[in-house]
């Protein structure tokens, strides 16, 4: 119970990798408030779930595709809660896929406002609600260090500037004692999963949500205090 008494938010927690981390904090005693945007159904699964540990647990729907419903749901987070203390930005999708030239300029739109510019709003919602000892993980991609295949150049992009994010704030919060970190999956057994990206694995497998969770957790508890503005792969050595 590493977490107990800690209250911590997920973006996107309803289903993947979010899921995986409601549920790992919830299980190290953690207070775990998360939003989603439509999966309304496995969202009240979850929280059913979560609740049964004995920890507080709500999902509140704010689409991250517009930031500022992100940042009304925080506000009442915060206000709800009283303290923010862990913040997992963990909301992100996969379009506007093609060459340069060719991509579709209203899905980069909604590519940049759920994947970059809602870690930017949740964040600087979340850090007034946040105290010494504070946690910020952001979920950036192996995309975010390497562009291993054309046409994605629209998602690399925002991946590598959540890592630049992460970095960043590492240096403005350090004040506070709030660290900022990001985590870089490989091919994760979700749907965001492209057919045969498990092969680029060494293990020539699909990591699970849990395998990217356990980290996330790790980065969330006292153990990792002197952890902060690092970019941890677990891509199953995709960019080894």
């Amino acid at each position: 119970m590493k977490l107990k008494g800690k209250n911590a938010l997920v973006t996107g927690g309803s289903k993947g990798i979010g899921a995986a981390t409601v549920l790992k904090l919830a299980s190290e005693g953690a207070n775990v408030y998360f939003t989603y945007n439509s999966s309304k159904e496995k969202a009240d699964e979850l929280t059913t779930k979560v609740s049964a540990l004995g920890v507080k647990c709500k999902a509140i729907q704010a689409d991250a595709g517009k930031p500022n419903l992100v940042k009304e749901a925080i506000n009442l987070i915060g206000k709800e809660l009283g303290t923010i203390d862990i913040l997992i930005n963990n909301a992100g999708v996969l379009e506007a896929t093609g060459a340069i030239g060719e991509i579709n300029e209203d899905q980069f739109e909604h590519q940049l406002n759920v994947n970059l510019r809602s870690v930017f709003t949740a964040t600087q919602a979340s850090v007034k609600f946040m105290k010494s000892g504070g946690r910020i993980i952001s979920v950036s991609s192996c995309l975010g260090e390497r562009a291993i295949f054309p046409g994605l150049s629209g998602y690399n992009m925002t991946k590598f500037a959540v890592i630049g994010f992460a970095k960043s704030w590492a240096q403005d919060l350090a004040a506070k004692n709030i660290t900022s970190n990001a985590v870089l999956p490989g091919p994760i057994a979700t749907d965001m999963l492209s057919p045969g990206a498990e092969n680029l694995s060494v293990f020539k497998r699909a990591g699970k949500p849990e395998e990217v969770a356990n980290v996330i957790a790790f980065l969330a508890s006292e153990e990792a205090s002197y952890v902060t503005g690092a970019a941890i792969a677990v891509d199953g050595g995709v960019n080894a």
